[in-house]
């Protein structure tokens, strides 16, 4: 594995972008949805900087099953989201790759009638990119890669290190032999 962002930036990116959020927002009430569950440890540190008042929320996307990484059937489960009709809404998410799941997403929240709709990405990969949109707040463009880490996964490991961390086809032989 190589590190891609340490922790120190990766702190440094979220806090720039707390700040770019705060002053987007400022003086207004945010709701925020983090999409699960790749978005849960950057949701847990930017709601710590940015100080607004402010709802919780979570929606499910995944169109990724297994050691796949090529995309499937998109699924989106918006249960568990909290009320968003005539509020500013800002949904945050992990990864911008293709676009095609943080697009489908924002559609499917805009049926819900908020005031406003923003998005917020930790990382985006641009030479993957296959849609026609810009996320509203980008933490950090990053090469086509295979990252894991502060959230990302490969089969549900990996979440919890501390920093950002390309998988080179080494570490994906090995861990299918453990």
């Amino acid at each position: 594995m190589k590190t891609l962002l340490s922790e120190q930036q990766l702190h440094d990116g979220v806090q720039r972008m707390a700040r770019e959020i705060a002053e987007t927002y400022a003086d207004r009430h945010l709701t925020i949805i983090a999409v699960l569950t790749g978005s849960l440890v950057l949701v847990a540190d930017l709601i710590r900087l940015i100080d607004l008042p402010m709802r919780l929320g979570v929606i499910s996307a995944s169109s990724y099953r297994g050691a796949t990484t090529t995309r499937g059937e998109l699924v989106i489960n918006a249960e568990k989201m909290v009320d968003i009709a005539d509020r500013d809404v800002l949904l945050v998410d992990d990864i911008f790759d293709t676009g095609h799941t943080l697009v489908k997403v924002m559609e499917k929240m805009q049926d819900h009638g908020p005031t406003s709709l923003r998005s917020a990405v930790l990382l985006r990969k641009a030479a993957r990119q296959e849609v026609d949109y810009t996320p509203d707040f980008i933490g950090f463009d990053i090469p086509d890669e295979f990252v894991v880490g502060y959230g990302l996964d490969f089969e549900d490991l990996y979440r919890n290190l501390p920093s950002l961390v390309a998988l080179e086809p080494i570490d994906l032989v090995q861990h299918h032999a453990d």
